[in-house]
This record gives C-alpha cells, sequence and structure tokens, in this order.
C-alpha cells in the first residue's frame, strides 16, 4: 500500500464520519432551524473531504479538476441553498423552537 492510497483512505474516512454525524444531527435536533444547521455546515465538510480523497487517489488528471470545481460548487451552493430555505421558512411563519420552561 504507498501514501497516497493511505491518505486517501484517511479523507474518505473523515468524510464519511462527517456525512454519518450530519444524517444523526438531522434527525436528532429538535425543529426545522436546527437541523438546517448539520445540513449545512457538516454535511458540506463532509462531502468535500469525501472528493478531495478522490482528487489525491485520482493525481494530477482533467478528473482532479473536475472534482476540484465540484468542491467549489458544493462551498458555493450548499450555504447559499441552506441560507435561502431558512430565510424562506421564517418569512412563511416556521416557528423556531424554545425550551419548555419547568
Amino acid at each position: 500500500m504507498d501514501i497516497r492510497t493511505i491518505i486517501t483512505g484517511v479523507f474518505l474516512g473523515i468524510g464519511c464520519f462527517f456525512i454519518i454525524v450530519t444524517s444523526i444531527g438531522i434527525v436528532r435536533f429538535p425543529d426545522f432551524y436546527s437541523r438546517l444547521h448539520p445540513a449545512g455546515k457538516a454535511d458540506t465538510v463532509g462531502q468535500a473531504l469525501v472528493l478531495i480523497g478522490l482528487v489525491i487517489y485520482e493525481g494530477v488528471s482533467l478528473i482532479s479538476v473536475k472534482l476540484i470545481l465540484i468542491i467549489i460548487f458544493i462551498y458555493i451552493a450548499s450555504p447559499t441553498a441552506t441560507h435561502a430555505v431558512a430565510q424562506a421558512a421564517f418569512l412563511k411563519g416556521v416557528i423556531p423552537w424554545k425550551k419548555k420552561e419547568k
């Protein structure tokens, strides 16, 4: 096994960890707005780490350039879409969750 394969495995593993934590966060958080946080942040990081691992595995080629362009697109589109969805929900009247006082 060469060093490139090991580094690729590390990036893929960490990226998959972020994606799994994102999935758990989306299921566990109590309301719409708090569920948007893992969807917008950790999911973006997880996808980027997986794609970076694939770039490292592929080496310098046209496929790597395409993967880097996809990473840039994800970093622009995902937070923008999350913000737009949150703003639309707020304008529609979705009320944020509040902890019940005893």
